[in-house]
């Protein structure tokens, strides 16, 4: 199948089903909030930057977990039993993000998170519809996650640890707080033996992209989010 070549000046994607095998769909555009928004309500993600390109992915199969499959082991039952950890979220999402690119990741040299992604979803931060999930330990920031909420989806970005059990506590956690407060799916893109291990699992991308129509109809939950009796409230920005 071919790539598509996005003009930056109009605001479409091709039809996700038109990806490659690989998940490639299309190559340009440009990392603004209404073309990120537009893009993940349509299953669609940006991977990495290329000479001031931007790659547009659409994997198949999609790669999703339902919150209420969320696996908690004894190991990880220990560290919440012991209060290892404090979380908090939207405190330092910048901060986070920044935390993710510079983590070294097996396998991979570099990170695609450039500094045109951290600009992008920071603004999508300030609008209210990107988050952040923060992990400390003795008052320092020892993991965390970004993502975006939208409807009752959330898309899982990236995450990064700086002590055992860190991004995993902190995964858990904001699960936890979703199925909380009403959220039926979170997206993790594409298989890793990280997240398998807490219940994420493969379904067809035809299939990931019902539950995003469904999820069209949803409300969003906009604005800065923060734990409230283990779910998850948004406060005005």
């Amino acid at each position: 199948m071919p790539v598509f070549w996005i003009n930056e000046h109009e605001m479409t994607f091709p039809h996700p089903t038109l990806a490659e095998p690989g998940g490639l769909l299309a190559v340009g555009g440009d990392l603004s909030p209404e073309r990120l928004v537009l893009a993940y309500r349509n299953g669609i993600f940006p991977w990495f930057e290329d000479e001031g390109s931007f790659f547009w992915y659409s994997p198949d199969p999609r790669f999703i977990l339902f919150p209420a499959e969320i696996k908690v082991y004894k190991s990880m039952r220990a560290v919440f039993n012991q209060n290892k950890f404090d979380y908090t979220l939207d405190t330092c999402f910048e901060q986070v993000i920044r935390a993710c690119a510079q983590t070294p990741r097996a396998g991979q040299d570099g990170s695609w998170i450039a500094e045109s992604f951290v600009e992008g979803y920071t603004e999508l931060h300030r609008q209210g519809v990107a988050h952040s999930v923060e992990v400390w330990q003795n008052g320092a920031l020892v993991g965390g996650l970004y993502g975006l909420a939208l409807g009752r989806v959330f898309f899982g970005e990236s995450m990064f640890s700086r002590v055992p059990n860190a991004s995993k506590a902190g995964f858990i956690t904001i699960v936890r707080a979703l199925e909380k407060s009403g959220f039926s799916l979170v997206d993790c893109q594409q298989e890793t033996a990280h997240l398998s291990s807490l219940g994420a699992h493969n379904i067809p991308r035809q299939q990931f992209l019902e539950l995003l129509y469904r999820n069209a109809y949803e409300r969003s939950l906009i604005g800065t989010w923060a734990f409230l009796d283990g779910a998850i409230v948004a406060n005005p920005l």
